[in-house]
């Protein structure tokens, strides 16, 4: 099965761009409802369209997003950069480490939300889309290479429809957008496996498409 395109992420500041709450939620917004412009965006996240044209530039400037032509000012539309987004593998310096588990942690607390919006109101769609839906859990023995040749399989699977988020024409009739979200957790309720490195951060690595400039920022709208 083809991968999905992806770029690995190892700039500190790429990483901290996208552990901002608000730009995940502009970011979700372009690759939903886009092209939008800021005005658009400000609508849609319920900000002022000064503030969400600046974290468009922002996203722009770290290759999430790119203007679509056409408009000015903040009337110029954007389109998402469609390809998936790697990082936390390997090594990293602490300031890596920590930037990484933050815009992971963002991240997961964004799509736990939308979870939640989806369960809330499950119920009120038809009942093709509740016998659709899924929730997997289990516990399996794997070894580090069983792991990750299965992290490759699942990147390639849920990542396989990636081009219809930035072509409409590409999406069949009937087709709505679907979050899908997939995690792999070795247990830590025990003895550390012999082999591991003390590490700076520890939230894992995240592989899909998603999406501060300093660490103030971060936890905060600009």
């Amino acid at each position: 099965m083809e991968q999905p395109r992806t770029r690995k992420i190892t700039d500190v500041d790429t990483l901290r761009a996208l552990a901002h709450p608000l730009r995940l939620r502009i970011l979700d917004a372009v690759a939903l409802h886009g092209p939008l412009t800021a005005t658009e965006v400000a609508e849609r996240v319920g900000e002022s369209p000064a503030n969400c044209s600046w974290h468009l530039r922002q996203l722009a400037r770290y290759g999430f997003v790119t203007e679509a032509g056409g408009g000015t000012g903040r009337q110029r539309p954007w389109r998402l950069v469609t390809e998936g987004h790697r990082w936390g593998e390997g090594a990293e310096s602490p300031a890596l480490a920590q930037a990484g588990d933050a815009a992971l942690l963002a991240l997961l607390d964004l799509e736990h939300r939308k979870l939640r919006d989806w369960l809330a109101v499950r119920r009120q769609h038809a009942a093709t889309w509740r016998d659709a839906d899924f929730l997997h859990q289990f516990i399996g023995w794997y070894t580090a290479e069983e792991l990750r040749e299965l992290k490759e399989e699942l990147g390639a699977l849920l990542g396989r429809h990636l081009d219809r988020l930035g072509d409409p024409a590409a999406r069949p009739p009937g087709s709505r957008p679907v979050r899908l979200l997939a995690w792999a957790a070795p247990d830590v309720d025990g003895e550390p496996v012999a082999g591991g490195e003390p590490v700076a951060g520890g939230a894992g690595t995240e592989d899909g498409p998603v999406v501060g400039d300093t660490d103030a920022e971060r936890n905060g709208d600009r």
